[in-house]
């Protein structure tokens, strides 16, 4: 952990807050109290910040977590207890009362201390309190984040055996027909491989642009001679990240559902970028067919590209999807704010 994270922790946080809470009224009101009164706060503050850890990183995760709620309420009324006990303890040990009331002026209550019993133990109380709040919450946030990793994990080995599966039934499509095309295929197809096992987190636009370069090339070479292909990119591109494969669902469905033996077919790709957006448009022929189901039913497709876009980037992106069955073309828009 760096410095600055340190600083910026909540625990740190907490503790810078313990020592204004047990110093700073001492100060402000006099600077003659005598040592005996500074080592008494001193001794409340380590007990409430040994507390504090002991809450957060033993009785939290080794009780409460565990299902031991009864042991742990035990356990946090005892630190209560001796909260109480301390204070008590040090205030005869250094005649505490005696020593504020030569310091301080008698109230209208008569009571000359700052604190007591009762205000080491809710002291102490909050401590603790502040401690489950923060360590709860930070636990809820970890849950979540390993819950949409992991669904974006399974999102993504969907999309990967769909994609080699295409690729390969192209490659063996090419083995009778064309020996040096499919080499050249297979050789293609260990670069994209490759892209895909080492680019699992995030990846460049750049790269993305390629791995889509790539699976064009190796598309082309199923498909008929007359279909008219169209990939526009910028000339220039500005590397900011962007999550690895997630335009590929939309091209995969241009090649499966957009091109026909028989009638004129089409694919239109698009990139354009401005500084704090990428902007993704497919477009390809449309003969009837349910072009935007993507296989649904085995969840490889809409859905699931929906669904990554919808934990990836969270009220960052908008995606319209079009089928025009009176111009025949189905459509894809996406845009993604990078800012």
């Amino acid at each position: 952990m760096t410095i600055q994270k340190i600083f910026l922790s909540a625990h740190f946080m907490v503790l810078l807050g313990l020592v204004v809470f047990t110093f700073l009224p001492f100060y402000t009101l006099s600077h003659t109290f005598p040592i005996e009164v500074w080592l008494k706060q001193l001794s409340l503050f380590l007990y409430w910040t040994g507390a504090y850890f002991l809450v957060v990183k033993v009785l939290l995760p080794r009780l409460l977590y565990r299902n031991k709620g009864a042991l742990f309420a035990l356990i946090l009324l005892a630190i209560l207890f001796g909260a109480s006990v301390l204070n008590n303890r040090i205030d005869e040990a250094i005649r505490f009362t005696e020593v504020v009331e030569k310091n301080l002026p008698i109230n209208n209550t008569g009571n000359t201390s700052p604190t007591g019993d009762m205000g080491a133990v809710l002291m102490t109380l909050l401590v603790c309190g502040i401690g489950v709040i923060i360590v709860v919450t930070q636990k809820i946030q970890q849950d979540q984040l390993q819950k949409i990793g992991s669904e974006l994990a399974f999102l993504k080995t969907q999309i990967n055996p769909h994609f080699f599966f295409n690729v390969l039934h192209t490659i063996y499509g090419l083995t009778d027909q064309n020996t040096e095309k499919a080499k050249d295929a297979i050789y293609t197809l260990s670069h994209m491989m490759r892209y895909v096992l080492y680019h699992g987190g995030m990846t460049t636009l750049g790269k993305e642009l390629e791995f889509v370069e790539s699976y064009h090339k190796l598309m082309r070479l199923r498909i008929p001679a007359d279909v008219q292909i169209i990939f526009e990119k910028p000339a220039l591109v500005n590397e900011v990240p962007i999550a690895p494969m997630i335009i590929l669902p939309f091209i995969e469905n241009a090649y499966k559902h957009g091109i026909s033996s028989i009638h004129p077919s089409f694919i239109y790709m698009s990139v354009s970028q401005t500084k704090d957006l990428i902007e993704i448009e497919v477009r390809n022929s449309s003969f009837g067919e349910k072009t935007g189901a993507l296989e649904e039913s085995s969840g490889i497709g809409l859905s699931n590209t929906r669904r990554r876009l919808n934990l990836l980037y969270p009220g960052k992106h908008t995606l319209i999807v079009d089928d025009d069955k009176a111009n025949k073309e189905f459509s894809i828009h996406l845009k993604l704010a990078i800012a």
